[in-house]
């Protein structure tokens, strides 16, 4: 199985070449030229050896064994919960808790991987070389993908964050993690800044005069090594309730995503499209609603205001991940697809045609939710159930609440993609608690008022010092690049 751009004028390559490159050289997205069917009731139970075995058939290049390293490496002892991912069960629903990772958040369980699966690419492909890590963040994506990269040889990490927004502790993540090649810079402006700044860095790489013995790659969902891990936790979550009798084998389980840059769900469809029995996607959006509006309407829109939410992950209006629906939507229309991200990118906008928004809406239903909405479901899953949500599996939760009566009967699976921990702020706010200014002390205040430990990876924040505290204009992102690739 080789990988493919989505925009078709890219050459096909093996996993690792795809993994190396992280974006094809015609500016698409690498996708599998067929996803494989996978047996999910053959594969092993145990999460480490459940992925070695996903990455096995969806990463072909790489040899098995090394694979299975991988796996082992990274969910055999860095995650503060024997399941990896433990499904918990509230009532009808059940809640995917993807937060026991080395940050506390979802990313974990890719960028635990994707890491290792670079520096072995690498020295397959491309023995000796270096590679710089571009990544721009929402804030979680930093935090993991520092602590992915952290002190890997032959390997630097710099990152760029919204300088407003992301949460006090998701600051405190990047700026005080330890490890000589980690570096993070605050930008004057949102996410999409920083990811077109990062974007802009990769289109200049090649007149920017870098060393030859180093190559530029990204540690966002753009990356198809990304992407793979993030099909291992819904098979394992099905196969999980299958064995505990929450679920009979074969029946459509609802999954509900809270989605920013699409990946999270994507995955989820991927999993549904090699044979695992998902029902409906429900793609749970914040106030920033550009998801919502394009799975209801297919009119993808960014010509709007960018909020700042209580739930910052999701505070995105060009979802990179889209264009692989788009692809797979389209019957791999490469050519159709490529026009549609030409016209996103020079007039903001596009809309899909009823056949193609027709099969989008055969699997996804959407859902936005306020400012308010979140707050609410934060204290209704409390009251009802002593469950603390962050804010951003609030949004999930308070679409499961509005769509249930929409959904074709069966049992539904939330995604709770962060530590509550990481935004103890608005869940105090949330639960009605006075405010607290200061997010590192709001920790130990959540953990007073619900009776639960601060987990390991964030206990260590409030005393440790601030060790990067560059702020820069989104227009000089390429400069700070470029920079530290010369210095290196």
């Amino acid at each position: 199985m080789r990988f493919i751009s989505t925009r078709g004028q890219s050459p096909a390559v093996l996993a690792p070449e795809a993994v190396l490159r992280g974006i094809a050289p015609d500016g698409g997205l690498y996708v599998p030229e067929a996803w494989p069917p996978l047996d999910w009731q053959a594969l092993p139970e145990a999460y480490p050896a459940l992925a070695g075995a996903v990455f096995a058939r969806l990463l072909p290049g790489f040899a098995q064994q090394t694979l299975e390293d991988i796996a082992q490496a990274a969910y055999g002892e860095l995650f503060d919960s024997p399941q990896v991912a433990p499904v918990i069960s509230l009532g009808k629903a059940h809640v995917l808790e993807l937060f026991h990772g080395p940050t506390a958040a979802f990313k974990d369980l890719a960028l635990c991987v994707l890491p290792r699966l670079m520096v072995s690419a690498r020295d397959q492909l491309m023995p000796g070389q270096r590679i710089l890590i571009l990544t721009a963040t929402s804030g979680d994506t930093g935090s993991a993908a520092m602590a992915g990269f952290r002190n890997l040889p032959g390997t630097r990490a710099v990152v760029f964050y919204p300088q407003e927004g992301v949460s006090p502790v998701q600051r405190a993540q990047m700026r005080r993690m330890p490890g000589d090649n980690l570096f993070a810079f605050a930008i004057r402006g949102d996410f999409d800044a920083a990811q077109a700044g990062v974007k802009l860095a990769f289109a200049g790489a090649a007149a920017a005069g870098l060393p030859d013995d180093l190559m530029l790659s990204s540690a966002n969902s753009i990356n198809i090594g990304r992407l793979v891990p993030q099909v291992v936790y819904y098979i394992s979550a099905y196969k999980h309730l299958v064995r505990r009798g929450k679920l009979a084998a074969g029946e459509a389980l609802h999954v509900v995503v809270p989605s920013g840059n699409f990946g999270d769900i994507l995955a989820a469809y991927l999993a549904k499209r090699m044979g695992l029995p998902l029902g409906m996607l429900v793609c749970a959006s914040n106030q920033n609603r550009v998801l919502t509006d394009f799975i209801t309407t297919g009119l993808y829109d960014r010509r709007r205001k960018l909020h700042l939410s209580l739930s910052p992950s999701m505070d995105i209006l060009v979802s990179s991940n889209v264009e692989r629906l788009l692809h797979l939507a389209t019957g791999g229309d490469s050519g159709y697809v490529a026009g549609l991200m030409q016209r996103l990118k020079d007039q903001g906008h596009y809309q899909l045609p009823a056949s193609a928004l027709a099969q989008v809406q055969a699997d996804f239903m959407a859902i936005s939710a306020t400012e308010e909405d979140t707050q609410a479901a934060i204290r209704q899953a409390w009251e009802d159930d002593r469950y603390v949500l962050d804010p951003h599996a609030a949004v999930a939760w308070h679409a499961w609440q509005r769509l249930k009566d929409q959904l074709p009967q069966g049992p539904v699976l939330l995604a709770a993609t962060a530590s509550p921990f990481k935004f103890p702020q608005a869940v105090l706010s949330a639960l009605g608690a006075a405010p607290i200014p200061d997010g590192l002390v709001a920790m130990g205040q959540l953990a007073q008022k619900t009776g639960l430990s601060i987990p390991l990876s964030l206990a260590w924040l409030p005393g440790a010092p601030d060790i990067r505290h560059q702020v820069i204009d989104p227009a000089d992102i390429p400069a700070a690049a470029f920079q530290e690739a010369r210095i290196w």
